[in-house]
């Protein structure tokens, strides 16, 4: 049974700012799948054509919960200790959250533990990394992974489903939200710097190797990519481009995406997005690159962990179903998948409202002290506005005409910054706007850019990357040897020496 309920209980009171806690320590958690709120939850895409058509409460609460099992860390190739994975095989499975397994309750500390053990847990296994990958010094070698102080790869649990089999755990929120610093410190929940893409690209080519059937294997490696990113109402899909390439050319694109960005679902397969960072999302009133889903309580960040977590591939974007592999034509079954439940949502949100980012060594120096006036006098804090350094509201891309009926309803800047509209115009995530991000934390951060172009605020306030024969430091396309990175042209016309300057103030933020 759940120690807690879904009603709301009479005299409530809003605790640490989180949500509504019941005097008796019961929170009123939102209904995830709230039929009206998740139909007004996302903007519309670009071409509203392609506007998801999601699936019914009735539905989503048939889904099975899936059950958190305790999970173990995995050590990098030659830090492992003597004996660790024949240890773990004689490990019990040990259910740590699901049926009338729930951690203990009562407190706003113990919600926002128990909303970490969702933070960490895995919801696959083995899927393109596996056990014997990441215990291989080649995969390390190949992906340049780093290395906790510890010795582990933080991104990653070893699951036990069954004694005496060992899985490896992956696509938890830490996959792409644990952040592994040079010092060997990690930061939870911020943009992960896991080089995913790498791993991926690793696996796939030792699975076509191994594969009896190579065509077979190319099939069904198209088929995969085409769930995750295709959008058939487009006009021509971007994704019609995998079905001239071979397995080699396909691992290559893959092999390309540097750390800290990821071509996720509903994006596209030739177009990496910049990881988020979740540290400060509490303060953040859109959630993507392209704002596509809204923040206005903690019901809708339950809900955009949900579709992040399968939800909106249950969805029709004008006909196209991904999850309905390889049909494409209507939703499964729901009990060929999975869910959360509305708790481990609530808790997990709770957690993530909690993040800190560390200490930061940047000082306020005269340097930096410069560097504010600058930004001050650039009124920079037109869109990157103190104390939260953004205005968070949405910008139209190069070519997006605003419909009139947004104006009224989402918090919008009518200029562009001119930068590459494709993520926004040509994806299931495109709505035609991209988010004025903030820039509190980016000392920590890399991958500039809603692609991820420039590695370093230096290489972002570079002039030199509007030029054709740039070479980004970050993302480029895997087939161009240069690729010119255009728009957000302010702070570009800065002398060096006001350019350091900014440069160091950020850092301080």
């Amino acid at each position: 049974m759940w120690r807690c309920s879904l009603v709301a209980v009479a005299s409530a009171v809003c605790v640490a700012g989180y949500g509504i806690i019941a005097a008796q320590g019961r929170p009123a958690i939102p209904r995830t799948w709230d039929d009206q709120e998740i139909a007004r939850h996302e903007i519309p895409l670009a071409d509203p054509t392609g506007s998801p058509k999601h699936v019914s409460s009735d539905y989503y609460y048939t889904i099975p919960v899936r059950p958190i099992y305790k999970g173990y860390p995995v050590y990098a190739p030659g830090r492992e200790p003597a004996g660790y994975l024949d240890r773990l095989k004689q490990e019990e499975p040990v259910t740590v959250w699901g049926g009338d397994h729930v951690p203990r309750l009562d407190t706003d500390a113990d919600w926002m533990r128990a909303g970490e053990i969702v933070f960490d847990a895995p919801i696959a296994m083995d899927v393109n990394i596996s056990v014997e990958d990441v215990r291989n010094p080649k995969w390390l070698d190949a992906t340049k992974a780093p290395v906790a102080t510890d010795g582990t790869l933080p991104w990653f649990q070893y699951i036990v489903r069954t004694k005496g089999q060992v899985e490896l755990g992956n696509n938890a929120c830490a996959f792409c939200h644990i952040r592994v610093m040079p010092d060997g410190s990690t930061i939870k929940g911020a943009q992960g710097n896991l080089p995913l893409q790498r791993a991926v690209a690793f696996r796939w080519r030792a699975d076509a190797a191994a594969a009896p059937d190579k065509q077979q294997y190319l099939r069904q490696l198209r088929v995969r990519l085409k769930q995750l990113h295709a959008a058939p109402y487009l006009r021509p899909d971007p994704e019609e481009r995998i079905d001239a390439m071979s397995i080699d050319e396909i691992v290559s694109v893959f092999e390309a995406v540097p750390p800290g960005t990821s071509p996720r679902q509903r994006g596209n397969t030739f177009l990496s997005i910049q990881v988020p960072d979740l540290i400060g999302v509490k303060e953040r009133r859109y959630l993507d690159r392209t704002g596509l889903e809204q923040h206005r309580s903690i019901g809708d960040l339950m809900r955009y962990s949900a579709m992040n977590q399968g939800g909106d591939s249950l969805a029709s974007y004008a006909g196209f179903v991904p999850a309905d592999v390889p049909r494409f034509t209507q939703a499964p079954p729901p009990e060929r998948v999975s869910r959360y439940s509305d708790e481990q949502l609530y808790a997990l949100a709770l957690y993530i409202y909690s993040l800190r980012p560390p200490p930061n060594p940047n000082r306020v120096d005269a340097r930096a002290q410069a560097g504010q006036q600058v930004f001050e006098r650039e009124r920079c804090a037109t869109c990157h506005t103190p104390p939260l350094y953004t205005n968070n509201t949405l910008t139209p891309a190069a070519g997006f005409t605003i419909p009139p009926e947004h104006l009224t309803k989402y918090d919008i800047v009518r200029t562009s910054v001119g930068t590459d509209p494709e993520l926004t115009m040509r994806t299931r995530r495109g709505t035609g706007y991209y988010k004025v991000p903030s820039l509190k934390g980016v000392w920590y951060r890399s991958m500039f850019g809603h692609n991820g172009w420039c590695t370093t605020l230096d290489d972002w306030f570079d002039p030199r990357r509007l030029r054709d024969d740039y070479v980004p430091t970050g993302f480029k396309p895997f087939d161009r040897a240069t690729f010119p990175v255009r728009g957000h042209r302010y702070g570009l016309d800065l002398s060096d020496a006001d350019r350091r300057a900014l440069v160091a103030f950020l850092k301080t933020l």
